[in-house]
């Protein structure tokens, strides 16, 4: 996380409030806590927009009362005047409000990114195994544009026209609290309407982001593996895939709106009800002279401009379900536990010591129930500066040994009683006879490079590319240094803009032997005490592999190398061979060794010279 370049003080209200449904607004209002002038301004201008509603209704009574019917020509000249000045002041607050408001809500979905992308980076590697990269990237972009609805124009509703409800409900008050009464006779009947809309409103609302989450998961497949639906002839599946999921959408939305609108309908027809028998007996009230003609249009005006603040106070419900449900997926992400960091020992160089002491490893499913077995009772001692090679086929554990390495999967907290083998010590995994645990990631993790079967690149310049994250400020000379000894080079200074060139998402612009290359190359440059090789050199034809070898063997000295293949002539110089076999070691010994045994390695060596 030392990396990862945020402010965490401004991030800290994301994290700091417990995380429950029943707050979930005011914890997405407590991030506005760092923009809390520009939000206080914004507020300001909500209450003098919110003021200026009454203040019409409050000038036409004296307009009517004393310019037309008193003939008073000061009334008269002055009403317009104010009006004039009313309209401006309006204006401006409304322009701030909304303009402030829209600033402020930009920087909070901003913040959310920039918080959520960190986690990401951060979350232990079962998370990604357990959850769709689609469903991921849907909380980024999808969710988060959807809280901005919760904290812009929900909010400016909410605020502005509560306060100019309650200003035109004062003023008709004070005109005539006996009609005013009647408007709340109905606010119960209002409240049970929208209570009952907003619950089916966040259950369907959430239903409607898990469904879109599922839309992109199905796109992002199909647009990565686009070659493979071409070839296996994919696109009727995905077509319907993509229809169903999409379709789901669909569904949702309109079921949302329909309980929206009907919520909508029913407060709309309760207060249209409300008024219609206040005009009815105030235009009695009229006929017999207990009310002014300035008062009765007055009266007539306030309740009139209460119909549009209430429409749009009845219609923000389905904005704040929506954006309460998108929060309450955000923060779910955000409040996921990162990788244990617990290690106090740092370290700024290793020697390159590995030691598997009676070690057993197993993942886990989404609901954290273990599954079988991959690793049993290893036990592995590797000396500094010693290449050594795992084998052996499919599934038999070699890369999750691995893996245990960088820490990507962290041992279960178990482990010295689930992984030691009968009679044995603690299980344990040490690194220059320190735990694992023991060493902050950062510390363990600048100790190792890796390059592995699946070959990540970015679409960056090929510079970029090898001298990556902590590299990047490394010399130019030294990057060429790389490229030449992963036998790069050449290629790099054929291409028009040499190490300049943009390689496309994913290296698609190189083949598979050229991104295989430049992994390498990248790892030559880290220049770390601990090397890790999963199928390195499974893309490279045979000449470039012989290359590459022949740079590897180079690299090997003084440093610790560990090498996962399947094609066994790449590991005959090992110093030794570990042969795996259903998460167990079943044979050790150098190349001459376990051809001479004639067990699992040399079984394994001639079907491959065989074929």
């Amino acid at each position: 996380m030392n990396a990862i370049f945020f402010n965490r003080n401004r991030l800290t209200p994301f994290l700091s409030l417990p995380y429950s449904i029943s707050p979930m607004y005011f914890r997405l209002l407590a991030s506005v806590k760092p923009y809390w002038r520009v939000f206080s301004l914004v507020l300001l201008a909500m209450v003098i927009s919110a003021l200026t509603e009454p203040l019409l209704p409050a000038l036409l009574q004296p307009l009517l009362d004393d310019g037309f019917v008193g003939k008073d020509p000061e009334t008269v000249k002055m009403i317009p005047l104010w009006l004039i000045l009313l309209a401006l002041v309006r204006g401006g607050a409304t322009f701030v409000s909304q303009v402030g408001l829209t600033w402020v809500a930009g920087k909070v979905v901003l913040d959310l990114r920039e918080i959520m992308f960190a986690r990401l980076l951060s979350l232990p590697s079962t998370e990604f195994d357990n959850a769709s990269s689609g469903a991921l990237l849907s909380k980024v972009t999808y969710d988060a544009n959807r809280v901005m609805l919760a904290t812009t124009d929900a909010l400016v509703i909410l605020v502005r026209d509560s306060l100019a409800i309650t200003g035109l409900l004062a003023w008709m008050l004070y005109l005539n609290w006996q009609l005013s009464v009647i408007i709340f006779l109905i606010v119960p009947v209002i409240i049970v309407v929208v209570r009952i809309a907003s619950k089916k409103l966040r259950r369907d609302n959430l239903s409607m982001q898990n469904a879109m989450g599922e839309v992109t998961r199905i796109l992002e497949e199909a647009i990565s593996g686009h070659k493979l639906v071409k070839i296996f002839g994919g696109q009727d599946y995905e077509a319907k895939r993509f229809y169903t999921a999409s379709d789901q959408v669909r569904f949702l939305e309109v079921k949302t709106k329909v309980i929206s609108h009907i919520s909508i309908f029913l407060v709309q027809t309760l207060t249209a009800l409300a008024l219609a028998l206040i005009i009815f007996i105030a235009a009695s009230l009229s006929n017999q002279g207990d009310i002014s003609v300035g008062g009765f249009v007055s009266l007539f005006t306030a309740m009139g401009m209460l119909l549009a603040p209430i429409k749009r106070l009845t219609k923000v419900n389905e904005q704040i379900q929506q954006g309460l449900a998108a929060a309450e997926s955000i923060f779910a992400l955000i409040d996921q536990r990162p990788e244990k960091d617990a290690g106090k020992h740092a370290v700024s160089t290793l020697s390159g010591r590995l030691q598997f002491k009676d070690l057993s490893f197993h993942y886990t499913d989404s609901d954290g129930s273990a599954m079988p077995a991959v690793l049993e009772a290893i036990n592995l001692d590797i000396h500094p500066g010693e290449s050594v090679a795992l084998v052996g086929v499919s599934g038999s554990g070699k890369t999750t040994l691995a893996n245990l390495v960088p820490r990507f999967y962290d041992l279960p907290a178990d482990v010295s009683a689930g992984g030691a083998s009968e009679g044995s010590g603690e299980a344990q995994l040490l690194i220059d006879g320190i735990d694992i645990r023991d060493l902050p990631l950062k510390s363990l993790r600048d100790n190792l490079a890796l390059v592995s079967q699946d070959v990540v690149l970015f679409n960056d310049s090929i510079a970029a590319n090898i001298a990556y994250g902590s590299m990047a400020d490394v010399d130019r000379e030294a990057i060429r240094e790389a490229a030449k000894a992963a036998y790069a080079l050449e290629f790099i200074d054929a291409m028009p803009e040499g190490l300049d060139t943009m390689i496309g998402e994913r290296g698609v612009k190189l083949s598979g032997g050229q991104r295989q290359r430049l992994a390498i190359a990248r790892a030559l440059l880290k220049n770390a005490p601990i090397l890790i090789f999963d199928e390195a050199t499974s893309a490279l034809d045979t000449h470039a592999e012989k290359q590459v070898q022949a740079s590897l063997e180079l690299l090997k000295q003084n440093r610790t190398t560990l090498i996962i293949a399947h094609r066994l002539s790449t590991i005959e110089n090992a110093d030794r061979i570990v042969v795996m076999e259903q998460g167990r070691i079943v044979e050790i010994g150098n190349h001459a060794q376990l051809l001479e045994k004639n067990g699992h390695y040399a079984r394994l060596y001639a079907i491959q010279k065989v074929g």
